[in-house]
């Protein structure tokens, strides 16, 4: 029972990085992140459920399957943000205007989409011995970093954080997570 809740934890910190990122945005209220994050649980819960219906139609081993695709998330984030972040500085060379309300509401869907495949990512690897842990585990993990990390962004001190050292947080997370899945057999 305390390895789903550890993976759910450790997969979920990627939202402390996304409620910074919210907190940052002038546009963005408290109230859209706790609507993001309603949709979110939502999400969670569906992602069990589908879970455990699609894995016996599996044709191998989804251990393999979650943990080298959450490993290859994380390489791409890490460098998805720097390669990205290279050419936007070549091209436009000055501050970004505000961010628009749909930029917004795309980041929450993102956020609670990848919230459910982690979900029944967790739920494959511990199957049949998965609980209604793993889906409240990350929801409430998705909750409390992201609401944590907005409010942090509205104080002096997260503003000086570097956002390429969220990014390379967030995408070791992933990384981690992937490990533990590979590994999980062993008992890590």
């Amino acid at each position: 029972m305390f390895m789903p809740v550890l993976s759910g934890l450790i997969v979920s910190v990627d939202a402390f990085f996304i409620g910074l990122s919210l907190g940052l945005q002038e546009r963005c209220k408290s109230s859209y992140l706790i609507t993001i994050n309603v949709f979110l649980f939502g999400l969670c819960i569906l992602g069990f459920f589908i879970a455990e219906q699609i894995y016996e139609f599996i044709p191998f081993d989804p251990d393999l399957a979650v943990g080298l695709t959450f490993i290859a998330l994380g390489l791409w984030y890490i460098l998805h943000y720097f390669i990205s972040g290279h050419f936007k500085r070549k091209i436009e060379g000055s501050e970004g205007e505000k961010t628009p309300r749909s930029t917004i509401v795309l980041v929450g869907l993102v956020m609670s989409v990848e919230a459910m495949l982690i979900t029944m990512g967790i739920t494959f690897i511990f199957l049949p011995n998965s609980t209604f842990l793993i889906p409240l585990t990350v929801a409430l993990a998705h909750f409390g970093y992201s609401v944590l990390s907005f409010w942090l962004a509205r104080t002096k001190l997260v503003k000086r954080m570097p956002v390429a050292l969220s990014h390379i947080l967030s995408g070791l997370g992933l990384i981690v997570y992937g490990l533990m899945a590979l590994f999980i057999e062993i008992e890590i």
